[in-house]
């Protein structure tokens, strides 16, 4: 509905400066509150039936009984209302609710900010400074606390029958265990959905990375309804490969050649990386494995001296390598596409970047998942080239392919 200019001028009539109106003591706290108590007032009387002194209210069986204060904290800062009471004490209002102190878009003001990694104390300091609030660190924890459902009612959501292309890949962050920092690996399972939009089937902390941690993730995936998944791409994860073809016998494992690259860049100068990595990529993006298996060699002769580990980790590798030569140019895009993994990671990193260490799992997973939420909400288009991909997925998965 909108506001009438007549009844604006009137209201702002008299007042001179933007802290008259906008201060703490201002015109718009001063009409939140009296906006408030006048619906309160008329919940009041919806709930009795009669309005205030009318004559049908007497002998009626209950009737109004004076107030009670009540301190709402929200974006205008900490605003006193007076609640209206009955006398039988059945009146529940619905704008302020029993038990409740602050209006939901202040909770939502909370959990935004520390999506996008700010400390508790930062969110502290941030609350007084905008809005003049004072909360205490453990109130903000309460707030975020609020997400941990949230977080479990994501990790066994249902998912799709058919995944063209499930990565895994892990996040590293420190958390305190018995007294002491451990460094942890949260694993994410990012799928690639029919439409060619990716998305995170759930993250899991391993306490002993093998084939009876894989076994438990991929069964958990197969659980929540995926029936088939066409190509995991993973990055050498002792015992996986054994995992998902005990649960998924047709699936092929695909070493990914973003995590073989990455892995490739640590041991090289930042001089030289642009360097290498045009080099390495005359392996991956070669037409035939007999090709790739060449370049490998020149690959070797020029850099061996510098650099051996890197030729000697794409040999012990080559056989989950050469998968990928098996198919066509328009699916291996897709595989080897760094923007699936990469910028997830990025983003990820900024969000954890500020936190020295985490009391435990569940705070890692309570901040990683509301920044997958966040970044999720970009992830409306397919990824590059898709069309062409899921052209040649239809031909090579005949059979598989999910009816429309």
């Amino acid at each position: 509905m909108e506001i009438k200019d007549e009844l604006i001028d009137e209201l702002i009539k008299g007042y001179k400066s933007p802290e008259e109106i906008l201060g703490e003591h201002g015109l718009l706290k001063q009409l939140t509150k009296a906006v408030l108590e006048r619906c309160l007032q008329g919940e009041m009387t919806h709930h009795l039936g009669y309005v205030k002194h009318e004559a049908k209210g007497k002998n009626s069986g209950n009737s109004r009984n004076g107030s009670s204060r009540k301190t709402i904290t929200g974006e205008q800062g900490e605003i006193p209302v007076k609640i209206p009471r009955d006398r039988q004490g059945t009146f529940e209002p619905l704008i302020v609710q029993k038990g409740q102190t602050r209006f939901n878009e202040f909770d939502d003001k909370i959990i935004s900010l520390y999506a996008r990694g700010l400390t508790t104390r930062d969110i502290q300091s941030h609350l007084e400074e905008i809005y003049g609030v004072e909360v205490s660190p453990a109130f903000i924890s309460t707030v975020t606390d609020a997400v941990e459902e949230e977080v479990k009612i994501w990790q066994n959501r249902a998912l799709d029958s058919v995944y063209p292309i499930v990565y895994l890949d892990a996040i590293r962050i420190k958390v305190r265990h018995n007294g002491q920092i451990q460094n942890r690996a949260i694993y994410l399972a990012i799928g690639i959905t029919m439409e060619g939009v990716k998305e995170v089937l759930g993250m899991w902390a391993a306490e002993n990375e093998g084939a009876k941690f894989w076994l438990q993730v991929v069964t958990e995936l197969k659980n929540r309804g995926v029936k088939d998944i066409f190509m995991g791409c993973v990055d050498g994860l002792k015992g996986f490969p054994e995992a998902i073809e005990s649960v998924y016998p047709q699936t092929q494992v695909q070493l990914c050649m973003v995590h073989m690259v990455r892995h490739s860049l640590k041991y090289v100068t930042w001089k030289k990386r642009k360097e290498v990595a045009a080099d390495l990529k005359t392996i991956y993006a070669a037409a035939t494995a007999e090709q790739a298996a060449v370049n490998l060699d020149e690959f070797s002769r020029k850099w061996e001296r510098e650099y051996p580990s890197i030729s000697s980790s794409w040999r012990n590798n080559w056989v989950r390598i050469i998968p990928l030569f098996g198919y066509p140019p328009e699916i291996r895009k897709v595989i080897y596409t760094t923007n699936a993994i990469e910028s997830l990671n990025m983003s990820l990193r900024k969000v954890t970047k500020n936190r020295g260490s985490f009391p435990n799992d569940e705070a890692a997973f309570k901040l990683l998942y509301l920044a997958l939420r966040n970044i999720a909400k970009k992830w409306t288009m397919p990824i590059r080239d898709w069309k062409s991909a899921l052209n040649q997925f239809a031909i090579l998965f005949e059979g598989r392919m999910p009816l429309a």
